[in-house]
C-alpha cells in the first residue's frame, strides 16, 4: 500500500548533484539510441504518463528527458478541460485516439487519470462512478500492453504543498513565467488533502505500477524518469531491421 505522505519529495541526502547531473545526461543520450531502435523496428510503442499536482514539472520533464529523441518518433499530447465533442463520448474516448503506434513514443502531461481525480474532488461524478472508472482504465491499459505491445510507464511527480506554493508564487513574481500563471491553479491548490487521497487511491488500485518521482529538486525527478525509462526500453528484444536482398 503506497502513502504520499510516507514518501520524501527530495533526493536522498547522499547523492552529488553534479554526479547525477552526468548520470542524467547519458540517460538521455542512451533513451535517444533506444527511440531509434523502436522506431526502426516498429514492433513496439511507449506510453509514458505523467501526472502529478499543479506546478509539479510535467512540462519540464518532458523537454529534459526526452529532448534528445528525434522528433519523428515522439508525441507530446497535453489534456485540458474536455472539449463539447469529448464530453459528449465516454470518457476514454479522447485518450484512445492518442496512444501511441508502433514504434512511436507517446508522452501524456495529464491523461486519463484525470477524470478519477479532479471530477472526484469536486464531487462531479460519484463514487461509484469514479470505481467503474478505474476499473475501465485497469482494462483499457492491459489491452493497449497485451494486444499491441505498447510499453506502459506511470510516473507520479511527488512534489510537497510547500514547494508547489513557492513555484506558484514564482509564476506571478518572475516576468519570464508570467504565462503559466493560472489563477485556477491556487484555488486547486486548497484541495491538496482530497487530491492526495484521490491520487492515493487511484495508484494503489491500478493494474500496472506506478512510479513515484520526488520533484522538489527537479535534477533529481529527471534523473529518475530517465532511469526507468532507459531501463524499461532496454528490457525489449529490438534489433534493427535487416536489409532484404
Amino acid at each position: 500500500m503506497i502513502r504520499l505522505s510516507e514518501i520524501p519529495t527530495t533526493p536522498p541526502t547522499e547523492l552529488d548533484k553534479d554526479v547525477i547531473h552526468d548520470a542524467t545526461k547519458q540517460l538521455r543520450k542512451r533513451l535517444a539510441k533506444l527511440q531509434h531502435l523502436m522506431y526502426a523496428e516498429r514492433k513496439y510503442s511507449l506510453l509514458v504518463i505523467l501526472q502529478g499536482m499543479d506546478a509539479s514539472g510535467k512540462d519540464g520533464a518532458t523537454r529534459d528527458v526526452f529532448g534528445a529523441c528525434s522528433p519523428s518518433g515522439i508525441h507530446v499530447k497535453s489534456f485540458k478541460k474536455p472539449t463539447e465533442e469529448e464530453f459528449a463520448h465516454d470518457f476514454l474516448w479522447r485518450i484512445h485516439k492518442n496512444v501511441p503506434h508502433k514504434g512511436m513514443i507517446q508522452v501524456f502531461n495529464r491523461s486519463h487519470y484525470e477524470d478519477v481525480l479532479i471530477q472526484r474532488v469536486h464531487g462531479w461524478i460519484t463514487e461509484e462512478h469514479a470505481q467503474k472508472r478505474i476499473q475501465s482504465i485497469n482494462a483499457f491499459e492491459e489491452l493497449l500492453q497485451y494486444d499491441n505491445d505498447t510499453i506502459i510507464l506511470k510516473f507520479y511527480l511527488h512534489i510537497s504543498r510547500e514547494k508547489q506554493q513557492e513555484e506558484l508564487q514564482e509564476r506571478l513574481d518572475e516576468e519570464d513565467k508570467h504565462w503559466k500563471h493560472n489563477p485556477r491553479d491556487w484555488e486547486e491548490a486548497k484541495h491538496w488533502d482530497e487530491y492526495m487521497r484521490c491520487y492515493e487511491e487511484a495508484i494503489n488500485q491500478s493494474t500496472i505500477p506506478w512510479h513515484i518521482v520526488p520533484v522538489d529538486k527537479r535534477w533529481y525527478r529527471d534523473y529518475c524518469i530517465a532511469k526507468v525509462t532507459v531501463e524499461a526500453l532496454e528490457k525489449l528484444p529490438m534489433e534493427l531491421p535487416v536489409l532484404e536482398e
